[in-house]
């Protein structure tokens, strides 16, 4: 079920006001099942996938605190645990991905190979709470949390419907506890949480769908574009997956709040970065501190000799890249910006030494800002292999994006562009709406919008909440566009 659709607008005002109506004791059943329904709304058998998943790692955890298991035995349930919560996930995700590859060094080689690729749908969402439940076991065994006895509590940190499918990736000692505690109806809480909802929703169908029209046309057949049309569909499409992914979040942790739940943040203003490793302090952040916690720390991460630092930070973003897609344009993804802060740590005594050469630390505002230009676009040149469709295209975008400049900006194949869907009015809407969002991110800078808000005239306040709803019904794109990461 998709956040921006008519059944979604019907879905969660009658779970949520049944969730209240209910004795606190029942409702944990009234979530799971909606959980349940939730998730089905997409394909209904591979909620039996979700099952498996839930099943594997709520024994492990058991099996993890049975009085007087030794640590050798641990060890072994851990492994088990992971490695057969991977395995589902390596099915459906990656098996076709090595099969492709292994067919084509077979073929090179001249080999019989004739395993045939797999005619499966990836299940929405599936790495996601296959990292949630990984993680659970994880802690259970570090012993940083207790094993979960109540079947359905565990079965419902898993699939809680908010962030089911695309996240923020829980924590168990955040989450379970939440669902043992009583919500009373707080009218604070409840508005605050609707309007963070309105925001995501804004963001995903205002901005981002508009957006993915022009992305789309020109990520589709890049070749057919040279120069500024690259340059704009590129631009566009990092604030498109900001948009929709962050708009999935508001939306997720928004719903979360008005029950009473409270969710990790997972986006802050990612683009005001000043480097490369801030703005993966504020990207995605449930899953940069998943692979931090579980992968880069128990390689060994800073604390060790130079060079296995650098390899772990590397090996690291390759691995992210792989997560999010079987496809070597998320490797190389991943892998670019792994190099991108193994070089910042090689060039750290040159780039202070230069700017206090030039003089630049004497300026420290237009400083900031270029700093900020440049790790923007360092991110724009990387989002180029995260969207292009192979590394061919990806490999054409990045080395035609600056051919032809000197003709100027319009003759340059934007009126193939333009009138495909994305009209001068279109352009506008999107930049506006662009421009109003960095504006409310500038605001945060020092204070959340919702509190400033909060302390304002009634009719400021209302007159605000009001532009935002029109906003949305005049301007929003409804037509049931799935969000970017449900494809991870």
């Amino acid at each position: 079920m998709l956040f921006n659709s008519f059944q979604f607008l019907l879905f969660f005002p009658t779970v949520t006001i049944l969730y209240f109506l209910l004795p606190h004791r029942f409702r944990w059943q009234l979530l799971l099942l909606a959980s349940c329904l939730f998730y089905m709304a997409f394909i209904p058998w591979y909620i039996v996938i979700l099952i498996i998943t839930i099943l594997i790692d709520y024994f492990a955890g058991l099996w993890l605190e049975i009085p007087g298991i030794s640590a050798r035995k641990k060890r072994v349930v851990l492994a088990i645990s992971i490695v057969s919560t991977c395995l589902v996930l390596f099915v459906f995700k990656y098996f076709n991905f090595f099969n492709t590859n292994f067919a084509a060094i077979a073929q090179l080689l001249h080999w019989n190979y004739s395993i045939g690729a797999l005619k499966i749908i990836l299940p929405i969402g599936l790495s996601f709470h296959t990292f949630q439940s990984l993680s659970y076991v994880v802690e259970v065994y570090r012993g940083n949390q207790n094993a979960e006895r109540h079947f359905g509590i565990y079965a419902l940190y898993v699939m809680f419907y908010p962030q089911l499918v695309a996240g923020p990736i829980e924590r168990p000692q955040n989450l379970l506890h939440q669902f043992y505690a009583k919500h009373i109806f707080e009218y604070q809480r409840v508005t605050d949480g609707l309007k963070l909802m309105a925001w995501g929703l804004f963001k995903k169908v205002v901005i981002a769908d508009r957006l993915a029209i022009a992305v789309n046309q020109v990520y589709g057949s890049p070749r057919d574009y040279t120069g500024w049309p690259l340059i704009v569909a590129t631009v566009f499409f990092a604030f498109q997956i900001y948009c929709d992914f962050s708009g999935y979040s508001d939306i997720a942790i928004g719903a979360a709040q008005v029950m009473g739940f409270r969710l990790m943040d997972n986006f802050n203003r990612p683009y005001f970065s000043k480097s490369i490793a801030e703005f993966w302090k504020r990207w995605h952040i449930s899953l940069s501190t998943w692979f931090r916690d579980y992968l880069y720390i128990p390689l060994g991460g800073s604390r060790t000799k130079t060079w296995r630092w650098q390899f772990n930070l590397f090996i690291t973003f390759l691995v992210s890249g792989f997560w999010h897609g079987a496809n070597w344009t998320y490797v190389i993804w991943g892998g670019i910006n792994g190099f991108y802060l193994i070089c910042s740590l090689w060039t750290k005594n040159f780039r202070q030494s230069f700017c206090h050469t030039v003089g630049l630390d004497r300026f420290p505002t237009f400083h900031k800002y270029l700093r900020i230009g440049i790790t923007f676009s360092l991110v724009c040149i990387a989002w180029i292999f995260f969207r292009a469709n192979t590394i061919s295209d990806a490999w054409y975008v990045l080395t035609h994006l600056f051919q032809g400049l000197h003709r100027g900006f319009k003759p340059i194949g934007m009126h193939k562009i333009m009138g495909k869907g994305f009209g001068i009015d279109e352009l506008i809407i999107a930049l506006v709406a662009i421009m109003a969002m960095e504006f409310i991110h500038g605001i945060q800078r020092h204070r959340g919008v919702r509190h400033m808000l909060s302390e304002r005239p009634d009719w400021i306040r209302w007159l605000v909440y009001f532009g935002l709803i029109i906003s949305i019904a005049l301007f929003g794109i409804f037509g049931t566009q799935q969000f970017i990461y449900f494809q991870f």
